[in-house]
């Protein structure tokens, strides 16, 4: 199992680890990671690790079955397994990252319609809604999600039992991607507090500890996409 330091911690920039092992393709199986892998709409984390052989580039990272991670590495690199390693993510594309994946959870607030789908980038990230028709005042809608913003609400976890999520599927939001279940528990993520919650819904993704570290965005148009399905995208400043 790979300690999964990226979600402890998600301003954590590097470690020091063990490659446990190599997977079939020769991406690297690590003890600890502070690389997010690919899942939930969010991309695998990039950047380099100093190993035996020097520095090596990390392309994309990516869940090795239930438990573990692995680094993709840049094109013939190796590493020997047993091999000790020191990562370094690339923190200005995870860090946008983390800004629009939060503003995405607002999104989903200031339009309280079913999710069918969703994508993050480091410039922009999108959210599809079950939505028949059209908002009919686009600028109210950035003008409330810049308002949620700019409130500077915490960004916080907790940890809730696969009975409790199983019994509160009201908290999932997403129509096309069920809870992270199977593991005994699922993580929460809240903005604002237990008093004055803006939002909590399950999540695996890294997040800013504040939303005023988002920044303003902006709403790009609006797609149709499929009968029922409006796609809705948001930009960083």
């Amino acid at each position: 199992m790979t300690e999964p330091l990226y979600r402890s911690d998600p301003y954590a920039r590097s470690c020091r680890t063990q490659v446990t092992r190599l997977a079939e393709d020769g991406a690297l199986v690590v003890g600890a990671s502070v690389f997010y892998p690919a899942g939930g709409g969010q991309p695998g984390d990039t950047g380099w690790i100093d190993g035996p052989d020097g520095r090596l580039a990390v392309i994309d990272t990516r869940k090795e079955g239930a438990t573990e991670v692995a680094l993709v590495l840049e094109p013939g690199a190796s590493v020997p397994e047993g091999a000790e390693i020191e990562m370094h993510l690339d923190w200005d594309r995870r860090y946008r990252h983390m800004r629009v994946h939060t503003a995405l959870h607002l999104l989903s607030v200031v339009i309280p319609l079913p999710v069918t789908g969703g994508a993050i980038g480091a410039d922009k990230g999108r959210l599809d809604f079950d939505m028949p028709e059209a908002p009919a005042d686009k600028e109210a809608l950035e003008a409330a999600l810049n308002a949620l913003i700019a409130r500077d609400l915490a960004v916080t976890t907790q940890w809730i039992t696969d009975a409790e999520m199983a019994a509160n599927m009201d908290l999932v939001k997403t129509m096309s991607v069920a809870p992270p279940m199977g593991q005994g528990r699922v993580r929460l993520v809240r903005i604002g507090t237990a008093d004055e919650q803006i939002d909590l819904q399950p999540c695996g993704g890294t997040h800013v500890a504040s939303t005023a570290e988002i920044g303003r965005v902006t709403l790009g148009k609006i797609e149709k996409k499929g009968k029922q399905n409006r796609r809705v995208s948001l930009l960083l400043a």
